[in-house]
């Protein structure tokens, strides 16, 4: 697959399965352009959640070739995988949020596994915050949440790092 930094996804006959199982999703073609905005709609178990994951890089096809932000996934080594993952944002179906922890916290956690500093880390977070409406529940654990906050919590993640890439499951 040619280098094509028009397309931030591209597959070609793209197959996936689960351990020895049969083909959750076979022959998947589709190019994403950058700048682009699109739905995927289908039945509860069509496969819309495992087509994500492929595309949020959380694995790799069974077959085919897929290729995000120009880089074949089947030849990019792990290290490169990591600095890919970071150019995409993710809001999960069950948010994936740490109940234990703030809801500041929970925003802040992209940006500290960076290596951002403390007092950019603040500034990013408490202006993200203050943008879904939830930075006067800045300091509040996640698990007090009602689950429209913790949607909002959940794209703020998402979005913190300003991702070439955002997905989100319904």
């Amino acid at each position: 697959m040619a280098n094509n930094t028009k397309n931030i996804i591209e597959m070609q006959n793209v197959g996936i399965r689960y351990d020895k199982g049969p083909e959750i999703l076979s022959d998947i073609n589709l190019s994403l352009p950058k700048g682009s905005f699109h739905f995927l709609t289908g039945q509860s178990g069509a496969g819309k959640t495992s087509l994500l994951s492929l595309m949020y890089l959380k694995q790799k096809p069974s077959r085919g070739q897929l290729s995000v932000f120009g880089h074949n996934i089947n030849f990019t080594d792990r290290d490169q995988m990591a600095v890919l993952r970071r150019q995409i944002g993710v809001v999960f179906q069950d948010f994936h949020l740490i109940e234990h922890l703030s809801a500041f916290d929970n925003v802040a956690l992209p940006l500290r596994v960076a290596g951002m500093n403390e007092y950019e880390i603040k500034k990013r977070v408490t202006e993200l915050l203050t943008w879904v409406e939830l930075d006067s529940h800045m300091n509040k654990k996640t698990s007090t949440l009602s689950g429209g906050e913790k949607q909002r919590i959940a794209i703020a993640r998402a979005v913190i790092n300003r991702p070439d890439l955002l997905l989100a499951d319904e």
